[in-house]
């Protein structure tokens, strides 16, 4: 098996909004188009489903979602978190 390298862009950076924050991520394959990821402060992860041709691009993207949905949109729960109350 050859030996997969990721290539991560320098765009990659935390964004802190009303005291939240998120780490985007923009990596790509050697011969594929960028990821964007937002990896939140409990580690949950959300990626986007499409590509995006350049780095600018993908983190462009993040920041209007940030901006248009608000970065709780990219918020989950905590870990140990789940839904119900205890017996």
């Amino acid at each position: 098996m050859d030996n997969y390298q990721l290539v991560t862009s320098p765009l990659c950076r935390f964004v802190t909004t009303g005291g939240r924050t998120v780490r985007l991520e923009i990596y790509r394959g050697p011969d594929t188009d960028w990821t964007l990821e937002a990896v939140d402060e409990f580690n949950n992860s959300t990626v986007w489903d499409d590509l995006f041709a350049t780095d600018q691009a993908a983190l462009d993207e993040a920041l209007r979602t940030i901006r248009d949905e608000g970065i709780d949109s990219l918020i989950g729960p905590p870990s140990g978190v789940h839904n119900g109350s205890a017996a």
